[in-house]
C-alpha cells in the first residue's frame, strides 16, 4: 500500500476511535484522557497493532497539541489576574510544591534513577491537570462556588511555575552545567517578566494589532504567532509550551475570547493526538514492573493534593465543606505530567511507563475525589461532633457550614 494512503487510513482510524471513545467517556461522566492513553498503548510499540506510516505525523501533531493546550490556558488569564494571584496565593503555591513535588523526587531517588530523573518525577507528581479539573468543575456545577477561585488560583501558580521549571528541566536533560542552566533560567525569567510587563502596560495595543473582524484572519494570525513564538522559545531552550502560554497571556479582551472559541476545537483534536502519541511511545510490557510504585505514588499524592486544597481554602476564609471540595478537586493529574515525562524519557526511559500508569490512575481517581471527598469528610467528622454536642447542636451548626463553604 502506498505510504500516503496507509498514513491517511491510520490517521482516520485513530481520530475516529478517539471520537467514539470521547463520546463514551462523556456518557460515563469521566475524562477521556485515560482512554486516549490506552489507545496509544494498544497501537504503539509492543501493542496489539503497531502503527508505522503515521508515526512521524502523529509526533508533529503531538507537539502542536502541547502548544495549543498552553496557549488556550494562557488565554484564560489576563496579566493583571496572574499578578494578583501571585500576590495572594504564593503561600498556597509553596505548600503545593513541598507536599506534591517532594514525593516524586524521593520516589525517583529510592528507585535509583538519579537526580535529573528526580527533578522530572517531582514535576510529574506536582502539577494538577487544569484541563481535567476545569471539566470536572463544569460537570459538577461548581464554577460559582466560593472555593473555586482558590482552586483556580493554585492552578495559575502551578502554570506560572512551569515557566521557570520547564527551562531548568530542559537544561538538565540536555546535560547543561550550572552556568548553562543559569543562563537558560535567566533567559526564561527575563522573557516571562518582559511579556507580563508588555501585557500589563500595552496589552490593549497587542490585542488591537492581532484583532480582526474576520474569523479566518484572526485564527491564522493567532495560530501563526503562537507557533512562531513557541519555535523561538524552543530555540532559546525556554520551552515551546511556555512560549505558547506567554502568547495567551499577552492577548486579552475580545481577541482572547474570539481566539479561544476558534482554537478550542483544534486544541481538543491535537491534545487528543498528544495523549495518543505518548501512549504510542510507551511499551505496555514496561508498565507492570512500575505499577506498584505508580499506585503508591498516586495514593500518597492524592492525599497531599487534598491537603493542599484544604490549606488554600482555609487561608481564603472558606470553612468546612468548601475546604474538602477544594482539596478533592485538585487531585487529577494529566497533560503537564505527560509533557514532563515525555521530555525526560531520553534520560530515564522508565519514567514514561511510570508516568503513564500514574496519570491513568489519577485521571480516573481525580473526578471521584472531587465528587466524594467532601461527603466522606462530612460523614467522618459528623459522628464525633454528634457524640460531643448532641443532635440539636449539630443541626444548628450545619447551615453555617453551607453559608461559608
Amino acid at each position: 500500500m502506498h505510504n500516503t494512503a496507509a498514513m491517511l487510513i491510520e490517521l482516520g482510524a485513530i481520530i475516529l476511535a478517539l471520537g467514539l471513545l470521547g463520546r463514551l467517556a462523556g456518557r460515563m461522566g469521566f475524562s477521556p484522557i485515560p482512554l486516549y492513553l490506552l489507545v496509544g498503548l494498544a497501537f504503539g510499540h509492543g501493542g496489539i497493532l503497531p502503527l508505522r506510516a503515521s508515526e512521524e505525523f502523529t509526533a508533529t501533531g503531538a507537539e502542536i497539541g502541547v502548544i495549543l493546550l498552553l496557549l488556550l490556558l494562557g488565554l484564560e488569564y489576563s496579566a493583571s489576574e496572574l499578578v494578583t494571584n501571585l500576590k495572594t496565593q504564593y503561600p498556597s503555591g509553596a505548600v503545593d510544591f513541598v507536599l506534591n513535588a517532594v514525593p516524586g523526587a524521593v520516589a525517583a531517588l529510592i528507585l535509583g534513577w538519579g537526580p535529573v530523573a528526580a527533578v522530572a518525577l517531582a514535576g510529574v507528581t506536582w502539577i494538577s491537570s487544569s484541563g481535567v479539573i476545569a471539566k470536572v468543575l463544569g460537570d459538577l456545577r461548581r464554577l460559582g462556588n466560593r472555593e473555586t477561585p482558590v482552586v483556580l488560583g493554585v492552578l495559575v501558580i502551578e502554570d506560572l511555575a512551569m515557566a521557570v521549571y520547564l527551562p531548568i528541566l530542559t537544561a538538565l536533560l540536555a546535560g547543561a552545567g550550572l552556568a548553562g542552566g543559569s543562563v537558560t533560567l535567566l533567559i526564561s525569567l527575563g522573557t516571562v517578566g518582559a511579556v507580563l510587563y508588555l501585557a500589563l502596560r500595552h496589552g490593549r495595543l497587542i490585542s488591537r494589532a492581532v484583532s480582526s473582524d474576520n474569523a479566518e484572519m484572526l485564527l491564522l494570525v493567532v495560530l501563526g504567532l503562537t507557533l512562531l513564538v513557541a519555535g523561538l522559545a524552543q530555540e532559546l531552550h525556554v520551552s515551546a509550551a511556555v512560549g505558547a502560554f506567554l502568547v495567551g497571556i499577552a492577548l486579552s479582551g475580545e481577541v482572547a475570547e474570539g481566539a479561544s472559541s476558534l482554537l478550542t476545537p483544534l486544541r481538543d483534536l491535537f491534545a487528543a493526538v498528544f495523549f495518543v502519541f505518548f501512549g504510542l511511545s510507551t511499551d505496555p510490557a514496561d508498565i507492570p514492573p512500575v505499577l506498584l510504585p505508580a499506585l503508591l505514588l498516586a495514593v500518597v499524592t492524592a492525599l497531599t493534593k487534598i491537603a493542599t486544597g484544604w490549606y488554600a481554602a482555609r487561608r481564603a476564609g472558606i470553612r468546612g465543606a468548601g475546604r474538602w471540595r477544594a482539596g478533592g478537586t485538585l487531585v487529577a493529574r494529566g497533560e503537564f505530567s505527560i509533557v514532563i515525562a515525555g521530555l525526560a524519557v531520553g534520560v530515564e526511559p522508565r519514567i514514561g511507563p511510570l508516568a503513564t500508569a500514574y496519570v491513568l490512575l489519577l485521571v480516573v481517581i481525580g473526578p471521584l475525589t472531587a465528587r466524594w471527598t467532601e461527603p466522606l469528610a462530612r460523614r467522618l467528622t459528623r459522628r464525633p461532633a454528634a457524640h460531643r454536642a448532641g443532635p440539636a447542636d449539630e443541626d444548628r451548626a450545619e447551615p453555617a457550614t453551607h453559608a461559608h463553604a
